[in-house]
């Protein structure tokens, strides 16, 4: 039996966390490779430590005279993208980091399996990915991360607009919020670790500059005088980013996901192209669990796929209303393969994800933002609900 009073935690961190600076570093590869070929094939990991990126994985391109070109952009790309984040540290500069480039072409042997010599597309890899929704935000997501991911946001908006001139790049956040009758009603504990400029400031200080957002973003009435707040709690952030701690690509999908809310099959997004189903089937799936919830056939919504390297077609569909349901999961299982084809092709063509559209997904989670003009989180739209009520 479902609890109705609890406290659940999420955390996020800022663009500017070490493993979020490999992450945008290696979905800006991607969005270049995909700029200049669509069907592009990319799997491309980042590490950074002091002073130091380096890039390696697999990249394919048809034409080998632009795949030449592209090796000699890697390093720009790489240096466009800390600038941007807002590194000038003496140990990480945009403009002084040593950047080393280990790309090579995809295995042959890869490439054979996600072709196949039908034309039929297979997985890129074997799999689990997970989708979810909730009634809890507007958005349809689980409140404790969509609001450790908006006050973040927000810091790097006043950081990068100069309005928080002393905020650095690095931060985390993380919400304890309290639910009643099973809604978010209040945040028992906020925490908030913050890189600062000003080797003066102290804790206190910092916090001063910070809870005036922190309580712009939260809900009118979440906090009240019992919320604990954990404002740099160890004192001085001063070194942040690589420099004070190494950054890898994927090492933060619970971030990048629910808050720990759903579950997870443990693959990574960034730096994969669309034909990694790690990718492309979280976000189909992403896409079916908040249109099964926006077309109120239940509150909460878990849908997963399966997937075997080079085979097409899921080998499963699973979906758990956890008792919110006002249809049967079987029947909506039997519903989804009707409305949308679930091959890697299929999920491609239907959510357009052959675009350059991965570099805004980097930081502050995949899901929950705003379906954009140019195919941006198109996973988001709502587009399948009268479909899926049809074919239930």
């Amino acid at each position: 039996m479902a609890r109705n009073n609890y406290t659940f935690t999420s955390e996020s961190v800022s663009e500017g966390h070490p493993d979020k600076v490999c992450d945008r570093i290696s979905d800006a590869v991607l969005d270049a490779l995909l700029v200049v070929e669509p069907e592009a094939r990319v799997a491309v990991e980042t590490f950074a430590t002091t002073n130091q990126v380096v890039i390696g994985g697999e990249i394919g391109l048809s034409d080998p005279a632009k795949l030449a070109a592209m090796m000699g952009n890697i390093d720009q790309i790489a240096r466009d993208c800390i600038k941007d984040i807002g590194y000038e540290q003496d140990k990480f500069h945009w403009k002084y980091c040593n950047v080393m480039n280990l790309l090579h072409e995809q295995s042959a042997h890869i490439a054979q399996g996600v072709t196949g010599e039908t034309g039929d597309e297979g997985a890129g890899d074997q799999g689990i990915m997970f989708g979810y929704a909730v009634d809890e935000t507007p958005e349809l997501m689980p409140a404790p991360i969509h609001y450790a991911h908006a006050i973040l946001r927000r810091l790097a908006e006043v950081r990068k607009n100069g309005t928080e001139p002393t905020l650095g790049p690095d931060a985390k956040s993380q919400l304890s919020v309290r639910y009643e009758n099973g809604k978010p009603v209040g945040v028992s504990s906020i925490v908030l670790s913050t890189q600062h400029l000003d080797e003066n400031m102290t804790s206190a200080d910092v916090r001063a500059v910070v809870e005036p957002y922190i309580r712009e973003e939260l809900p009118e009435g979440w906090i009240d005088a019992a919320t604990e707040w954990h404002v740099n709690p160890t004192g001085k952030f001063v070194i942040g980013g690589p420099d004070g701690d190494a950054g890898l690509t994927g090492r933060k999908i619970i971030v990048d996901t629910y808050g720990g809310a759903a579950p997870h099959g443990g693959g990574a997004f960034s730096g994969k192209d669309p034909t990694k189903v790690d990718r492309s089937a979280a976000y189909v799936s992403r896409y079916l669990a908040k249109n099964v919830v926006a077309a109120g056939m239940a509150t909460r919504c878990t849908v997963q796929l399966s997937y075997a390297i080079g085979v097409a077609r899921p080998l499963s569909i699973y979906v758990d209303t956890h008792g919110t349901g006002n249809v049967e999961a079987a029947a909506i299982e039997a519903a989804i393969p009707k409305v949308i084809d679930l091959t890697p092709r299929g999920i491609r063509t239907h959510l357009d994800l052959n675009k350059p559209i991965y570099q805004r997904t980097a930081a502050y989670g995949h899901f929950g933002r705003a379906p954009e003009a140019d195919g941006g989180f198109s996973w988001e739209a709502t587009t399948l609900v009268d479909a899926l009520k049809k074919a239930v």
